[in-house]
């Protein structure tokens, strides 16, 4: 079977591979290819089956090659050492919160507002998406790759849960930019670590069978998670991230909103896919 990666998925054997740090790297490639399939886009190519076979694959050539193993491998999502406490860090930029409007008279000076800041005539677009009820985090990569992830705290400062983020399978150890360029050497991407509710469901029917205190709701539920003291815990709520924004950026710029969430789709993130553009503030 010839997955939309390009490469043999089911044989095992590469056809073009010609050594082991070879084989390893094809094997990132597809695994990888299969994660973003199955937890970003819902839409899997291969069954579980002959996935794990692979990753299993995966984790053999490295286990027995140590050498080749890499941060962003999809292997080292967990296995970090329990920590003691969570440090503290500072945003690359502030984490603002949300302003609430409840009717319509609001939702118009909120717009007035806005092109008061932006100071001009021309015509605005709007961007809407449904407010996910988790956990905002902001996500650091250098040079592509995931290396610190903090939660909101108090906009200006965070907690560094960045090995529990790791578990989070539908966050990208490793993005690519859409164009094929080199990623940015720094990027800050936002977004709501959220509890789905089937993987709710699961956990206190888990903890209920295990006599221990169910949790009250999945947005508690996904904050207790995010600041477990050991990354495996963490592995086995199932949690999954929606992305919504950028923070610091070297190297990208884009112009609007709306080009934020295309490029970030591109680039391999989880967008939420009911997210809208408006052309007025008549027609949010």
């Amino acid at each position: 079977m010839i997955g939309r990666s390009g490469v043999d998925t089911i044989s095992g054997v590469s056809k073009t591979a010609s050594s082991v740090a070879d084989r390893v790297d094809e094997l990132r490639r597809i695994v990888d290819h299969h994660m973003h399939r199955y937890h970003v886009l819902d839409d899997p190519e291969i069954s579980d089956a002959e996935f794990d076979r692979l990753y299993d694959e995966l984790k053999a050539l490295e286990e027995e090659h140590p050498d080749l193993v890499a941060p962003d491998s999809p292997t080292q999502r967990v296995g970090a050492a329990p920590s003691e406490k969570f440090r503290k860090v500072q945003h690359l930029s502030p984490m603002g919160s949300l302003e609430k409007v409840t009717d319509e008279a609001g939702l118009r000076k909120w717009a007035d507002d806005v092109r008061k800041r932006l100071d001009s005539d021309e015509p605005v677009a709007y961007v809407t998406e449904p407010k996910i009820d988790g956990s905002a985090v902001s996500l650091v990569y250098e040079d592509g790759v995931f290396v610190r992830g903090a939660t909101r705290g108090d906009g200006e400062r965070g907690e560094d849960v960045t090995p529990n983020l790791r578990t989070v399978k539908s966050i990208p150890l490793r993005f690519r930019p859409p164009d094929g360029s080199r990623p940015p050497a720094r990027l800050e991407v936002r977004g709501e670590i959220y509890f789905p509710l089937s993987a709710f469901a699961r956990v206190n029917e888990r903890l209920a069978a295990e006599g221990k205190k169910t949790a009250p709701n999945p947005r508690n539920a996904a904050a207790g998670s995010l600041r477990q003291l050991d990354s495996s815990v963490t592995a086995e709520r199932e949690l999954a991230i929606w992305v919504y924004g950028i923070g610091q950026a070297e190297g990208l710029e884009l112009g609007s909103q709306w080009e934020v969430l295309e490029w970030l789709k591109a680039a391999g993130f989880r967008t939420n896919p009911f997210a809208e553009r408006h052309e007025t503030i008549e027609t949010v």
